[in-house]
């Protein structure tokens, strides 16, 4: 069997089909994941941080936790996103000439003046030639994978009683032959609708059809008003919706990845649950999509935002909080699950909450000074977000020079990181770009001076002279890639002899290939085995910004070819064998796919 990717997309050579080929589908309130044989193996309730109801991706020997529907002497499977949505279209057919369409999407569309995006998976099977037999098996697991929750039926309905909740699966098909898994013939178009544990009062086909119309439009329209660059644009949107569907629009939280404990590298332990909101990597996805105009994710997050803001001790901030903005995310480990390949420990929650990132403070301001100076937003800055603001630039210029745990989150040992030093002076510089806005001069200039403080406290400590280049930690002579986010953050400018030396030493100690490292020293873990994709994209951007277009166009290129057949990146990726590892689909490396495309695209005048 083959995955054909949407045109236009590259297939990625080095896609395990049983690994990392996974399609996201969702609504901006759940989200799934369905495998290159059409079956859901990934999807948490109520809502991204849930229990993974579909949780077969990390125990895929485990006789529940999925939803797939086979269809009888399947020999080739073909898939494809709907244009410019994340509805998912999958053909099946069989060499006797038997063939069916899978539709899947999760609704999401204007209803009643508000947007409807209902706990609920629709899928729709569509017979397009011969007498297709299937068997649709949906087998949902509760508490972690430990339990198959109790059914019941109904004239319609069969429903799974949950540890907290209750799903209804309603659907047209002969229900004894669902709960059975009996094989049938297909001779009419089938509708299922997996939902909350409601009444279906409505002709089911008709409204999932009209569902569908409708989700199609909405995505459709959303994409219509991006600012796409010339060349690659369907690698962009690709990227830029899934970015959206990260986005749990309840509170305007965006999480860092929908899956929890795929691992960095087979057998690394290093398994970590992203389904939490990242201060720093929500930062991220603002800064690019607002390059594409997508101003309502921007302004869903600078709400969640000023709620953490509001909520925050002293001006103190977290690295991660719930998407619901809790504070607390206790770590455990779920025994019951085996893991990515039978490799463990699978774990919910990530006690990484607990530790001391001071870049937090910049990334919180620089998410929010847009706010100051953008006539298009519906709510613009005010004095009073000004002066929440401030409590936060207080804690930066408090903190800027004490030891942390830097943006890799290490566990086990603190520096004073020069990333979060000069998070730290952009947090400052920020603010008085903002008090300028608003028209306080005098705040403005104890803001620059905080800035120009910590501007001399850089040069002067994390300059390491006998390397010739920044240093990661203050005082040492170390390296790691945040140092190329000095160039993106105005710190330095692209042709200081500083930042050229910088750049050549990076490239020399951590480039591998056409990978790049995060850092090449041991950490709690042992050395890195795998490198962080989104620090490639970093070099990317420093090579074109120092004039190296071409090695910048060639290895942007090259990572395009990374792709899963979905078009989208993980987190990290084996530099010798192209092997994509770790959470998926990841908004870090998504972010910088579409940074490097406007960057690197020729301009629209050359198509017009």
């Amino acid at each position: 069997m083959s995955a054909v990717p949407e045109p236009g997309l590259a297939t990625s050579g080095f896609v395990d089909p049983d690994g990392m080929n996974l399609w996201p589908i969702g609504n901006c309130e759940i989200a799934a994941l369905v495998n290159s044989k059409a079956a859901i193996t990934w999807g948490c309730l109520p809502r991204f941080d849930g229990d993974p109801v579909f949780c077969s991706l990390l125990e895929p020997e485990e006789d529940h936790g999925f939803w797939d529907i086979l269809l009888e002497g399947c020999s080739r499977i073909e898939q494809r996103y709907i244009r410019n949505t994340p509805v998912l279209v999958t053909r099946m057919s069989s060499e006797g000439g038997n063939a069916i369409e899978i539709v899947d999407f999760m609704p999401r569309y204007q209803r009643h003046g508000r947007m409807f995006r209902p706990m609920a998976i629709a899928r729709i099977i569509r017979v397009i030639s011969g007498s297709p037999r299937i068997t649709v098996r949906l087998r949902p697991a509760h508490n972690w994978g430990a339990g198959k929750p109790v059914q019941t039926s109904g004239s319609n309905h069969i429903r799974y009683i949950l540890d907290d909740h209750t799903q209804r699966l309603t659907c047209n098909a002969p229900l004894g032959w669902i709960r059975d898994e009996t094989m049938f013939r297909v001779e009419s178009d089938l509708y299922f609708y997996f939902g909350p544990d409601e009444g279906f009062d409505a002709d089911l086909g008709a409204t999932l059809e009209a569902m569908l119309e409708k989700t199609v439009s909405t995505w459709q329209h959303w994409v219509r008003g991006l600012h796409l660059p010339l060349e690659w644009q369907e690698a962009v949107i690709r990227a830029a919706i899934t970015l959206k569907l990260c986005q749990y629009e309840q509170t305007g939280a965006i999480v860092a990845a929908l899956t929890t404990s795929l691992p960095e590298h087979a057998d690394s332990g290093r398994n970590w649950d992203y389904r939490f909101c990242w201060i720093r990597d929500a930062y991220f996805t603002v800064q690019a999509l607002n390059r594409l105009g997508a101003l309502d994710v921007l302004e869903s997050y600078l709400h969640y935002l000023r709620n953490i803001v509001d909520a925050a001790r002293g001006g103190h901030i977290q690295p991660l909080y719930g998407i619901g903005g809790e504070a607390q995310i206790e770590e455990h480990i779920m025994p019951a699950l085996k893991g990515y390949a039978g490799m463990g420990p699978v774990r919910c929650g990530n006690q990484a909450y607990e530790q001391i990132q001071h870049d937090a403070y910049g990334q919180i301001v620089l998410s929010s000074v847009q706010a100051f100076f953008d006539q298009r937003l519906l709510r613009t800055a005010t004095v009073q977000d000004f002066e929440a603001l401030e409590a936060i630039g207080h804690r930066a210029f408090k903190m800027y020079d004490t030891p942390d745990a830097g943006l890799w989150e290490l566990r086990t040992r603190a520096h004073v990181h020069t990333y979060s030093v000069a998070m730290c002076w952009a947090a400052c510089d920020r603010l008085a770009n903002a008090a300028n806005a608003i028209g306080r001069s005098d705040a403005s200039k104890f803001w620059q001076h905080r800035a120009d403080t910590i501007r001399t406290h850089i040069d002067q400590n994390a300059w390491s002279h006998d390397g010739d280049h920044y240093s990661a930690v203050l005082g040492e002579r170390t390296l790691d890639a945040s140092l190329l986010q000095l160039l993106d953050l105005k710190f330095v400018q692209a042709d200081d002899p500083r930042f050229i030396t910088t750049l050549a030493a990076i490239e020399e100690g951590l480039r591998r290939g056409s990978h790049m490292l995060r850092y090449a020293e041991e950490d709690d873990f042992g050395l890195p085995e795998t490198a962080f994709n989104v620090c490639t994209f970093w070099l990317i951007e420093a090579l074109h910004a120092t004039g190296r277009n071409r090695d910048a166009r060639a290895l942007f290129e090259e990572m395009l070819s990374r792709r899963t057949p979905a078009g989208l990146l993980s987190e990290d990726i084996d530099p010798r064998t192209g092997t994509l590892w770790g959470n998926y689909p990841q908004t870090y490396s998504l972010v910088g796919l579409i940074q490097c495309a406007g960057m690197l695209s020729r301009p629209w005048s050359d198509a017009r």
